[in-house]
């Protein structure tokens, strides 16, 4: 085996020679895959001529297994790859000659697509790639089509084609841009037809295809392509400076990690609110080495307006990103927001002139026109998508697009894609069609929710019930070890999707645990600055955390617990509404806050005055910051009662003065978890449904006033007590 720099080789042929050849496809595909220097998320794809029998005459015929529309390289499965009949999609190209004749090739182009169908071999539900000619149409058995950074950036030099023959010494032909499909896929087979010592192929502006008869020289040959172009461009970058002269050199400083993180908590909220005028978009941020020597070049501003050259990039990047002129030594965070302001009116105006100047008669109305990458000297780079996961992945594909750039500039000129050209890839009726088949988003998609006592009881579970429904939550909590047990627990279930190289709050994935103590003001602060670097702002606060605090053997409060007890009840949930409504104002965005009362505080008791006044209190809170945070802003609040099982409000010790309170019962070694039982069945029986209440009970609540369900409630107490008509409004 060859000793590798630049690529990882990591096939086993212990591991594979256990495997049947469509494992062994889904085997190399995972290697490739897991090295993102190969190709990037979702990108490329794999396939292996496997001959099997027909299902319906028994005969042996030769299938096409070729990954699917959509997933990973990295963690596709069997499921992941359709199947068809090879000779079936040979036969296809009479009928694309006959189509393309009549000078309907671009139709034919997207015909083609929808007869893939037909080809299909044993009933297999998985959509066909629009890459399939490319792997059926090539007499290779085991196919390999891959985006890696190095072999683009010669696909993205002004002259491709010599630099081709130049690096791999006639061992790699070339083929002009094509929009991926069955033209591209027969001008390969042309060109393989010609030159049958060719086993690869560049494709101008895209990326490169390899192929062989056996299934790891297939792959140690993508490999050694890799490693041979990566080789090349080191030593041209490192002949012209390298690092320190990469882009033309550093124009601008950056400043250090407290002031950039600083300057993104200030910013950040904004912007979400500037980008998110059509839907609302998540954040990640990028400030690591790499990204920050292309933001503070010379070269950037020209590279950027240039855009992307790999389709696969500016599906996510937009045709280009958006770049600000901002000096990092000699202006302020309110001069950037100036700048960002003026940069993004000038941005939409560009998406819209590139739109009005390539769309055709056909083409799908205009999307959102706002950036989905935002570069800033001295701070790196923002990338905004539907969910975390995206924005991450967006991220991803932004850097490849700046190492495609560093290595084309190397060796070469950086050229980008045509316009018309990208814009035929982004306005794709078949790509459109794609996006209208996805599966409608979940109610709190977009949506960022902080939930402060989520470290147990009812915080924990109105987290895990509002990330059922698309929800990003930040589990708060003043235990923060809690928090993030909560926080784990929920991207145990869901992943964290890929990292990007950056501050540690920014690789977070659907949810995050911080630290927060609503008693604080500069607690809170810190906390929301966290969730800015986090996601990029936030929407909704559900404050559920809260006290009480039993009477001494006496059955008086003391004066200090008393404090406490209104101290977290009370002025901690205005702290935080009065804290957060800055950065509210700042994001511009609709939003709610769901305080925290209960029953109790319409209901008059013996022995929890300091709760019961507190919680009274709370709900005329809700009211007054209805009307402070209005239009803004939604608050109500949520009035539970006798939540025991699963409340941390519930210790043990107050639990069994609870029993002993009302003549239950127990035993002092009785278990826990039976005293709770006994004393939720006692307050059940006090209420008019005769059931326990939980904190999923409460948790319904919460998801409620979040949602657009009661879009128009605000200063309302929902009362989820079971029916205590104690408790009903006088």
């Amino acid at each position: 085996m060859s000793s590798y720099k630049y690529v990882s080789h990591l096939w086993n042929d212990a591991e594979a020679a256990k495997l049947d050849p469509v494992g062994r496809l889904v085997y190399r595909s995972n290697k490739l895959g897991a090295d993102q220097r190969i190709t990037n998320t979702g990108g490329g794809n794999t396939s292996s001529k496997i001959v099997e029998k027909d299902p319906l005459t028994g005969a042996e015929t030769q299938v096409l297994w070729v990954k699917g529309s959509g997933g990973d390289l990295r963690t596709s499965n069997r499921e992941n790859f359709s199947s068809l009949y090879q000779d079936k999609l040979i036969g296809l190209q009479k009928s694309y000659a006959a189509r393309a004749d009549k000078g309907l090739k671009s139709q034919a182009e997207d015909d083609m697509v929808g007869m893939y169908n037909h080809a299909t071999f044993n009933l297999n539900p998985r959509a066909s790639s629009i890459d399939t000619p490319l792997h059926s149409f090539l007499t290779g058995k085991h196919v390999d089509h891959m985006h890696p950074n190095a072999i683009i950036s010669i696909a993205a030099s002004k002259n491709c084609e010599a630099l081709t023959q130049q690096i791999f010494a006639g061992k790699m032909a070339y083929v002009k841009w094509m929009r991926p499909g069955f033209e591209l896929g027969l001008a390969m087979q042309e060109i393989a037809g010609k030159q049958p010592d060719i086993k690869a192929i560049m494709m101008g502006q895209h990326g490169f295809i390899s192929w062989a008869d056996d299934d790891k020289a297939c792959y140690e040959l993508t490999l050694a392509m890799i490693e041979q172009a990566s080789a090349y461009i080191d030593a041209k970058y490192q002949a012209k400076g390298g690092d320190a002269k990469a882009f033309g050199g550093a124009l601008y400083q950056t400043l250090d990690a407290e002031k950039r993180h600083a300057a993104f908590a200030a910013i950040l909220p904004w912007l979400r609110g500037q980008v998110s005028l059509e839907k609302r978009f998540i954040g990640t941020i990028q400030d690591d080495e790499k990204i920050l020597r292309f933001v503070n070049s010379k070269d950037a501003p020209r590279l950027a307006e240039l855009g992307t050259s790999c389709p696969d990039h500016f599906l996510r990047t937009k045709i280009k990103p958006l770049y600000v002129n901002w000096n990092p030594q000699s202006e302020d965070t309110a001069a950037l927001k100036t700048k960002l302001a003026a940069a993004l009116e000038q941005y939409r105006k560009d998406y819209a002139a590139y739109y009005n100047a390539c769309k055709r008669a056909n083409s799908p109305a205009m999307r959102d026109p706002n950036p989905t990458v935002v570069l800033i000297p001295g701070l790196g780079m923002i990338a905004w998508g539907k969910d975390k996961s995206e924005s991450r992945v967006t991220a991803e594909f932004y850097n490849c697009a700046v190492e495609v750039m560093r290595g084309a500039e190397a060796i070469d000129q950086y050229i980008a894609l045509p316009q018309q050209e990208a814009f035929d890839i982004e306005y794709w009726l078949l790509e459109e069609a794609k996006l209208k088949r996805m599966p409608a988003e979940k109610e709190l998609a977009r949506q960022i929710i902080i939930v402060v006592g989520a470290g147990s009881g009812i915080g924990k579970e109105t987290a895990h019930r509002l990330v059922k429904e698309g929800a990003h939550i930040v589990c708060v909590d003043k235990n923060v070890e809690a928090a993030q047990a909560t926080a784990k627990e929920i991207t145990d279930k869901l992943g964290t999707g890929i990292g990007v190289a950056g501050t540690g709050l920014s690789n977070c994935g659907p949810a995050i645990g911080l630290s927060g103590d609503i008693m604080d003001r500069n607690s809170i602060r810190k906390m929301l600055d966290q969730v800015a670097l986090a996601y990029g702002g936030f929407d909704s606060i559900c404050v559920t955390a809260g006290i009480f605090v039993s009477p001494d053997t006496t059955g008086h409060i003391p004066d200090d617990k008393w404090a406490l007890t209104f101290a977290l009840n009370v002025t901690g949930s205005y702290l935080v509404a009065d804290e957060a409504f800055k950065t509210w104002k700042e994001q511009g965005l609709r939003g709610n806050l769901v305080l925290t009362t209960s029953a109790n505080a319409a209901v008059a008791k013996k022995g929890s005055v300091a709760y019961d006044t507190s919680k009274a209190a709370a709900n005329h809170l809700v009211r007054e910051m209805a009307m402070e945070l209005s239009p803004l802003i939604r608050v109500n609040g949520v009035a539970p009662a006798t939540v025991v099982q699963g409340s941390a409000m519930f210790p043990r010790d107050r639990v069994i003065a609870s029993l002993a309170k009302y003549g239950i019962p127990y035993t002092d070694d009785e278990a826990t978890d039976s005293l709770t039982t006994k004393l939720s069945r006692f307050y059940a029986d006090r209420t008019l449904t005769k059931n326990p209440i939980t904190p999923a009970d409460q948790a319904e609540a919460y998801f409620l006033l979040v949602t657009n369900r009661l879009s128009k409630t605000t200063g309302q107490v929902i009362t989820v007590d079971g029916g205590l008509h104690e408790a009903f409004l006088r």
